[in-house]
């Protein structure tokens, strides 16, 4: 496999005489801040040419948001429909119950398939499976171990690979040796006196890992992603292309780990304050490791340049892609979603990684191109993770199963409608039961939920067992002041917890039955079976 190198410039995209979405490509990006993408921040740190150049055919979503700023709930929900409180996905590496379906399940059930390459996060639940003694299929339990995608190849990184992997062999083949080619190539480095520097530590992070970056991650996705489409021919498909980075371990091959250096990185946005009087989950979540390494300057003067070069390498694969879909034709006729599970903090707030409700973490970048949609429109209605399986669904012409799926299909935005019954706020959720903060503060395992609320103006963040938090986005965009305890605003609070148990009321609860079954039963039992109650 030796893909061309991307080009410089973003290919001419625009596609003459576009038809009804036939093709679905839904691309996610792990751990990807909106604002490192030029078309969401055109002062900010990173030009992606070919991420705009890919907005400028669709619809960009200024406020787009995801249900957990984790990436299993998150995931679970961008493919279900559903958020983590109604398909109980709620951290990483819980199993996703037996009840529950994936947009790859509604599309097997429309007799299509939902191919999968690369990371889903996604885990089934085998002993639920064993204890009820169920049987499947070969077919049907290869879809189900993989959540109803299709596996092209799934690979979710971050640990070195099994024997068999197709990304292990690929590596072997290419050269790189030894038993842990990941852990010594993909990740690794090597240090000034010759030896291997893990990428697992921040310290090695502007060293360039010893993979070329023809063979990395994300060039191995993009043109396997390509073959795969190629191979299609005219047939109708569906693609989920799920990359592994910018996540840790912040590693780029050459030249991406050195093309942005300290100087070109903006400085974590963070206050004095948030260390002084934090609210105590905020507290419990600064001591965590990676928040106490990202609080030291040189680690995030360190790490966010090697940031910047993993997401510029994206962007050039993005180029690669939309020109080969450009070249093919496959533009005039496919839905395309570009997205991420998250964000990273990388210091802003005194923290590492993700999970907290600030916006760096819970905002995530959302462009959706429709073939038969308005090109090059900025939407600023909320919108969620959510919204993606009934919008792909909806393009495809297929059935909503409004029973389950809690999100809106997006396609009357897409194609320039009226915000009328957009939403007025959006709702995050996080369980921390699994994560060392809880042991900080003493909680025990059914103590440890966090809920978002947020809005225009204001974003509510309600912790069990602790005070809320509060604060102005119109004052304070950057959330550097709590306002949780102004009496002032205990209207606007009171407001937006109404908002919040008002939302919770309206879960998908009956995910047997559909509505127009429901109906259809409603006072039936005297037609249906002859019972009379309550006859004098």
């Amino acid at each position: 496999m030796n893909p061309d190198p991307p080009s410089t410039e973003p290919p001419a995209l625009a596609a003459a005489g576009p038809r009804p979405a036939r093709n679905v490509l839904f691309i996610m990006c792990d751990q990807l801040r909106a604002d490192h993408l030029s078309c969401y921040a055109p002062d900010g740190p990173v030009r992606t040419p070919h991420i705009d150049a890919l907005a400028a055919l669709g619809t960009r979503f200024e406020r787009a948001y995801v249900s957990s700023a984790v990436c299993g709930p998150s995931r679970t929900s961008f493919y279900t429909g559903r958020y983590p409180v109604s398909h109980r996905v709620t951290w990483n590496r819980v199993p996703m119950p037996l009840d529950e379906l994936g947009i790859g399940d509604y599309l097997h059930q429309a007799g299509r398939r939902f191919d999968l390459l690369g990371k889903t996060h996604f885990v089934p639940h085998r002993a639920g499976l064993d204890e009820r003694g169920y049987r499947l299929d070969e077919a049907a339990r290869s879809r189900w171990l993989e959540g109803g995608f299709s596996p092209v190849e799934r690979y979710d990184g971050h640990f070195e690979m099994a024997e068999g992997s197709p990304y292990r062999e690929y590596l072997l083949a290419r050269g790189y040796g030894g038993s842990q080619p990941w852990t010594d190539h993909v990740i690794g480095s090597l240090d000034a006196q010759g030896a291997v520097a893990s990428g697992w530590y921040l310290r090695h992070a502007a060293l360039p890992a010893r993979v070329r970056e023809e063979d990395s991650e994300t060039t191995y996705l993009t043109t396997r992603a390509i073959d795969h489409i190629r191979a299609q021919g005219d047939a109708p498909w569906a693609l989920h292309l799920s990359y592994i980075k910018p996540h840790w371990p912040y590693k780029a091959p050459a030249p991406y780990h050195a093309m942005y250096g300290p100087d070109d990185a903006r400085a974590p946005v963070r206050g004095q304050a948030e260390r002084e009087g934090a609210h105590p989950v905020h507290a419990a979540y600064q001591r965590l490791e990676e928040s106490e390494s990202f609080a030291r300057d040189e680690v995030w003067r360190t790490v966010r340049p090697v940031y910047m070069g993993l997401v510029k390498q994206i962007d050039d694969q993005i180029g690669r892609l939309m020109a080969f879909l450009a070249a093919s034709g496959r533009l005039q006729d496919t839905l395309i979603v570009f997205t991420a599970d998250h964000g990273d903090f990388l210091g802003d707030h005194w923290l590492g990684e993700k999970e907290y409700f600030f916006e760096p973490a819970i905002r995530v970048p959302m462009i959706v191109v429709d073939p038969a949609g308005v090109q090059g429109q900025v939407r600023r209605e909320f919108v969620e993770c959510v919204d993606v399986v009934p919008t792909l669904l909806d393009a495809l012409g297929l059935p909503i199963p409004e029973h389950r799926v809690e999100g809106r299909s997006l396609r009357p935005l897409l194609q320039g409608g009226s915000s009328t019954g957009s939403r007025d706020f959006v709702v995050g959720s996080l369980d921390y039961a699994y994560r060392e903060a809880r042991t900080f503060l003493g909680r025990g395992p059914h103590e440890c939920t966090g809920w978002m609320v947020r809005e225009d103006r204001y974003k509510l963040i309600v912790w069990e067992g602790y005070p809320d938090q509060l604060f102005d986005l119109q004052e304070d965009p950057d959330e550097l002041r709590d306002c949780g305890a102004d009496e002032a605003l205990a209207p606007v609070r009171r407001r937006l917890r109404d908002g919040l148990l008002q939302w919770m009321i309206e879960r998908r609860r009956r995910g047997s039955e559909t509505g127009a079954q429901v109906m259809a039963r409603t006072h039936a039992h005297e037609r249906m079976m002859n019972i009379l109650i309550g006859r004098w």
